[in-house]
C-alpha cells in the first residue's frame, strides 16, 4: 500500500526529531507556529473546526514541552484537522534544521512561465495570483473546498479538469485538509505541478513518485516576530517580511 504524503513526512522526519522538544506552540487565527529547542521554527495554516463547545483542543496547555516526534505524528491524525496543523508546523520546524537542496528565489509564476494557450487549475484560492493569471490570458479553473468564492468550484466538480490541465497550483494547506493525495492522484500529464504557500513542506523526498515539479514555501527568518504576528491573528501579508520565500525544483 502506498504511503500518504503525511505518512512519508513522518517516516522522513522521525529520525530528525529524536532528542528534540517543542518549546513554543502558537495557534493563531491564520497560522500556527512550532518552535523547537534547537531554535528552529515552522508554520502551517490553522485549520478551523467546530468544537461543539468552548474547547477547541483538549491538549491545550500541554503542547510545549512535548517531544517533537509526538507533535510530528499529529500530521496523520484523521479526525482532527487542528492536530494535523500542529503536525505540519512541527515537520516544517524540523526541516528548517536540515541542509536544504538548491533553491531559487524567482517568483513562482515567472519560474514556470505560463503561456496564454495553457490550462491552469488552482486548488485553493491564491488571491494575488488570480488577476495575474487572467492577464496572461490562460484558462483558469479554481477549486475550493468550501466553494464560497465567486468563480470557484468544488474539488469534485473540478476533478475532470485536474486530469487534463497543463499546470496545477496546489495549496500546501491540502496536507491539513487531508486532500493532497486525492488532488495529486487526479492529475494527468501536467507540465508543472506546484505545491505553494508558507505551509509547504520543503523536502523533495516526500513528493517522489508524484507529479509535483516544484515546492514553493517559506523559511522563518525571525521567529520572535513571526510568533508575535501569529499570536495577534496576522496572515501572510504581515508575516512575509520576516520569512524567506524559496522554491525547490524537483527532478521528475
Amino acid at each position: 500500500m502506498n504511503q500518504t504524503i503525511q505518512q512519508k513526512t513522518i517516516s522522513l522526519m522521525t529520525p530528525v526529531s529524536e532528542g528534540l522538544t517543542a518549546v513554543d506552540v502558537r495557534i493563531g487565527l491564520v497560522y500556527t507556529s512550532v518552535r523547537l529547542d534547537n531554535g528552529n521554527t515552522g508554520i502551517a495554516w490553522t485549520a478551523h473546526r467546530r468544537s461543539g463547545g468552548c474547547i477547541h483542543l483538549a491538549k491545550a496547555g500541554t503542547l510545549a514541552g512535548r517531544p517533537a516526534g509526538e507533535l510530528l505524528n499529529m500530521i496523520a491524525v484523521n479526525d482532527n484537522s487542528l492536530l494535523r496543523t500542529i503536525g505540519l508546523a512541527t515537520a516544517n520546524a524540523l526541516a528548517a534544521g536540515m541542509p536544504r537542496p538548491e533553491t531559487v528565489s524567482v517568483e513562482i509564476l515567472e519560474l514556470i512561465d505560463i503561456q496564454p494557450s495553457e490550462h491552469v487549475v488552482m486548488a485553493g484560492f491564491f488571491g494575488p495570483l488570480v488577476p495575474r493569471l487572467h492577464r496572461v490570458g490562460c484558462r483558469l479553473d479554481i477549486l475550493e473546498l468550501k466553494n464560497d468564492k465567486p468563480g470557484t468550484m468544488s474539488t469534485d466538480e473540478g476533478r475532470p479538469f485536474l486530469e487534463v490541465c497543463d499546470v496545477a497550483i496546489i495549496t500546501a494547506t491540502s496536507v491539513v485538509t487531508n486532500t493532497i493525495d486525492n488532488l495529486l492522484s487526479s492529475l494527468g500529464n501536467v507540465r508543472a505541478a506546484v505545491i505553494l504557500g508558507p505551509s509547504t513542506f520543503m523536502r523533495p523526498e516526500v513528493f517522489s513518485g508524484t507529479p509535483v515539479t516544484h515546492i514553493a514555501g517559506a523559511r522563518v527568518r525571525d521567529a520572535s516576530a513571526v510568533e508575535k504576528i501569529i499570536s495577534e491573528g496576522g496572515g501572510t501579508k504581515t508575516l512575509k517580511q520576516y520569512m524567506d520565500f524559496e522554491t525547490i525544483c524537483l527532478n521528475r
